[in-house]
């Protein structure tokens, strides 16, 4: 168990660490906006069960930096470049999806229309999607590796990184519960019905831009 004072000395890094994911996790990012589309199109039960995969693939890329990826990204360019692939062809079928989504006609408004998912994809899809989502974002590597390097140094004792990974972890799973359920709110179904096309349209060429750039640049 560490010392109070121990605790004091290196409770601010870990405060900040956690400060600094919750400003990553307010930015506009492939996980945000794909949770979004899932939240507001398939429902409550689907956008959470997106955002648990999110929050696994969260606390599995800072438990995989803590245990050195930053030292393989380093030393092996290569891993980065696999990474960037990987991310820009998952974020393009992404886009796929939410262009065909926009360009679909819309149901007739019926009561039960308001309520039924378009097509029935299990919670489990959606998890593994969300999952597949985050752990292939580059920039979520990144931004973990920032936020260890912020609260983890070199001589800090053990326990300090397991508290930023686990800390982090839940306030991410956390968070994007909260997206999924905001999203799913009556309020917002209504909007997004009304701009479903549009929505679904930014989106796609959101996915796209990003996938692309992921795809071009080194």
């Amino acid at each position: 168990m560490p010392s109070f004072a121990e605790f004091g000395q290196y409770l601010p890094g870990i405060l900040l660490s956690y400060t600094a994911l919750l400003v990553g996790l307010i930015s506009p990012g492939p996980a945000l906006l794909g949770l979004m589309g899932v939240s507001l199109d398939q429902g409550r039960h689907a956008g959470q069960r997106f955002a648990l995969g999110i929050g696994t693939g969260s606390f599995s890329i800072g438990l995989l930096t803590l245990t050195g990826l930053s030292a393989v990204l380093a030393a092996y360019a290569d891993a980065m470049t696999a990474i960037r692939i990987f991310g820009g062809l998952y974020l393009l079928w992404m886009s796929y999806r939410a262009f065909r989504t926009a360009f679909r006609k819309a149901p007739a408004p019926t009561d039960q229309a308001e309520t039924a998912p378009s097509r029935q994809i299990s919670g489990r899809g959606y998890y593994f999607r969300g999952l597949a989502l985050h752990l292939t974002n580059p920039k979520a590597i990144l931004t973990w590796i920032a936020i260890i390097s912020i609260g983890f140094h070199q001589g800090a004792p053990l326990w300090v990184g397991p508290a930023i990974v686990i800390g982090c972890g839940i306030l991410s799973t956390s968070v994007h519960l909260l997206y999924a359920t905001a999203f799913s709110t009556a309020p917002a179904i209504s909007i997004y019905r009304r701009a479903a096309n549009w929505i679904n349209g930014v989106l796609g060429v959101f996915f796209a831009v990003v996938g692309l750039r992921l795809l071009v640049n080194r």
